[in-house]
């Protein structure tokens, strides 16, 4: 099934991303780690590249078993970076015969030893052109694309920004994935450009929970660069371990998740940083039976929110 599909239902999308495999071995702590989840019956799954595309081979295996393993609806990273149009297609035709027919489409980060992004000779130079490529070969295929409620970290000009993501859209995008985030009113905020850009596909909520503190600070540091409302940063001030700090972000992220059903949010994205406990503890808080919403028992908390 389409991830549009999915997203057209009246009930909102839980779904969860995982950092891709590094080795063999952690392939398949990665696919276990998975199962574990499998009981929350998420609307989709989906699994990055590493750095540069270092782990694409491991990467596409990973996904193909989960295909092949489990019931769950996966969705493939697929970058710019490290490979030709031809190589693309290649992966793009594994994919196919397996059975995903649902790719999000990145220009992705620069290669390893890379400041700034490089276009591989033969490849890609954008997204955009990657949504068009997959469009022109693969036309049954959705395709999600990446949205900055905070702003594109190399776009300081956000109405730029608002065009060249609609672009993808027009190439053929389905639905938007956005980076994370700690303030629901930038998300709010960058919903809105959207509608006024003309943007009318279905846009995913990225969020991703605290679990240390040595996180949160690895957040702030990113290429990407994370926004720490002043409350946020006053609770993990207070954190004297990884364990109390956990609880803050399990907390946070939770209440921003209640608020963002409230408000219409087509989908929640949890970026999972691998591990299953933060995201089954939000579960539990929330009440969620499974991906399709809110059990009755719990009803009544999240109408108080």
């Amino acid at each position: 099934m389409h991830i549009k599909t999915i997203l057209e239902q009246n009930t909102p999308s839980i779904s969860f991303e995982f950092f891709p495999p590094k080795t063999k071995t952690s392939s398949e702590a990665l696919f276990k780690n998975i199962q574990d989840l499998i009981p929350l019956g998420p609307s989709f799954v989906s699994v990055t590249y590493g750095a540069g595309g270092s782990t694409r081979d491991l990467t596409q295996n990973l996904l193909i078993k989960l295909k092949e393993q489990t019931n769950l609806e996966v969705v493939s990273h697929l970058t710019c970076v490290g490979s030709t149009k031809e190589e693309t297609k290649q992966i793009l035709q594994s994919y196919d015969s397996a059975g995903i027919h649902n790719i999000m489409a990145l220009r992705g980060d620069p290669a390893k030893g890379q400041k700034s992004f490089t276009p591989t000779p033969g490849g890609f130079e954008y997204a955009g052109s990657l949504v068009s490529f997959i469009k022109e070969h693969f036309p049954h295929m959705g395709i999600g694309v990446a949205g900055f409620p905070e702003g594109h970290p190399e776009c300081p000009n956000r109405m730029l920004e608002m065009e060249y993501l609609k672009e993808k859209v027009d190439l053929g995008a389905d639905y938007i994935c956005t980076q994370l985030f700690f303030e629901n009113r930038d998300f709010y905020d960058f919903r809105e450009r959207c509608e006024v850009a003309g943007i009318k596909v279905p846009i995913i909520a990225g969020l991703m929970p605290i679990t240390t503190l040595k996180s949160m600070k690895r957040m702030s540091e990113l290429a990407l660069g994370a926004r720490f409302p002043a409350k946020l940063m006053k609770a993990m001030a207070r954190a004297h371990d990884d364990e109390y700090a956990e609880k803050v972000g399990i907390h946070w992220a939770t209440e921003q998740v209640f608020d963002l059903i409230d408000n219409g949010t087509k989908g929640i994205h949890f970026y999972t940083l691998n591990k299953s406990k933060a995201t089954k503890n939000i579960y539990g808080s929330l009440g969620i039976k499974h991906s399709s919403g809110l059990s009755e028992d719990h009803s009544d908390k999240f109408m108080s929110i």
